[in-house]
């Protein structure tokens, strides 16, 4: 027993054992885009409501807030699965900080250059900036 143990503890290089760690990582970034859509519907929702009474930089602003609290919340528990931790908690906005500065400049442009409706500037921002958040939030959260 202990020797067919040993022989699947000692996987070729390029086998299947080999591709967990990839599996693992094309989970989270599915669980990822899960928990980003319903993170993104929430706060497009509020942005939208908000637009009946104040300008689209103030809505966005305070749906992005919202947005922020919730996604620490899934990314912790649905995403990387990994136990609230103080330290992340407070390392954790500063992703969405960034993602915010990029989003926003992006937001302007979509508007203010491009012509896109205020409606739709939002999502061009949110899709480009995927990628990275990604990346940060995983290696805050696992970090600890």
């Amino acid at each position: 027993m202990s020797e067919s143990r040993e022989r699947v503890d000692a996987v070729e290089p390029g086998t299947t054992r080999d591709a967990r760690p990839l599996q693992r990582l094309a989970g989270e970034f599915l669980r990822f885009l899960v928990m980003g859509g319903a993170n993104t519907i929430v706060a497009y929702a509020i942005y939208l409501l908000l637009l009946q009474w104040l300008r689209y930089e103030i809505a966005y602003t305070i749906g992005y807030a919202v947005g922020i609290a919730m996604a620490y919340v899934l990314s912790s528990t649905f995403v990387f699965r990994q136990p609230f931790r103080r330290r992340s908690a407070m390392r954790f906005p500063f992703v969405y900080v960034a993602q915010f500065l990029v989003s926003f400049v992006l937001l302007k442009v979509a508007v203010e250059w491009i012509g896109l409706p205020e409606w739709l500037a939002l999502g061009f921002a949110v899709v480009a900036t995927i990628p990275v958040t990604f990346a940060l939030s995983r290696w805050i959260l696992r970090a600890g």
